[in-house]
């Protein structure tokens, strides 16, 4: 039996085991561009530059930009899905922030910056199995509408 989190592909359970390791990493992932898109899109960019060197050779418009779009990725990762209104956009979401990283992983290779490069594959490796993951195989249902069938209060 699935409850209304899952769907039939969960109802297996490889399937199950699938829909709990998109939930971890789409919890981690949010965690980790929430923090990240909240610094760049916040913090004074000389204070920022100070941890992360790349900021001071890039225009600050596209600091704060970056910033918001890691943010608002993070809150598509979780809100649609844990809310089931428009679940559709999780994949939506993981799929922007794995082109996000992809370009960063360019950017930093470029520069020589190895460990970062390698940092943001791995994060674009999991952004995009969470749009894999919610797309293909384990997709959220959305929330079913109301209706007067299920004894609800009707208005005249």
């Amino acid at each position: 039996m699935t409850n209304s989190f899952t769907s039939a592909a969960s109802a297996h359970p490889s399937g199950r085991t699938l829909h709990v390791a998109l939930w971890i990493v789409q919890v981690i992932l949010a965690v980790m561009f929430g923090l990240a898109g909240g610094m760049k899109a916040a913090m004074p960019l000389d204070a920022l530059a100070q941890s992360l060197p790349w900021v001071a050779d890039v225009p600050g418009a596209l600091v704060r930009f970056i910033g918001f779009s890691e943010a608002a990725g993070a809150l598509g990762l979780l809100v649609p899905s844990l809310a089931r209104v428009r679940p559709w956009l999780t994949p939506l979401a993981g799929l922007g922030l794995s082109i996000v990283m992809i370009l960063a992983t360019a950017f930093h290779l470029q520069r020589g910056e190895v460990s970062n490069s390698a940092l943001t594959a791995s994060l674009a490796g999991l952004a995009a199995f969470v749009a894999w993951g919610r797309l293909r195989w384990a997709p959220i249902e959305p929330r079913a509408p109301h209706s007067r069938s299920q004894g609800l209060p009707t208005h005249p």
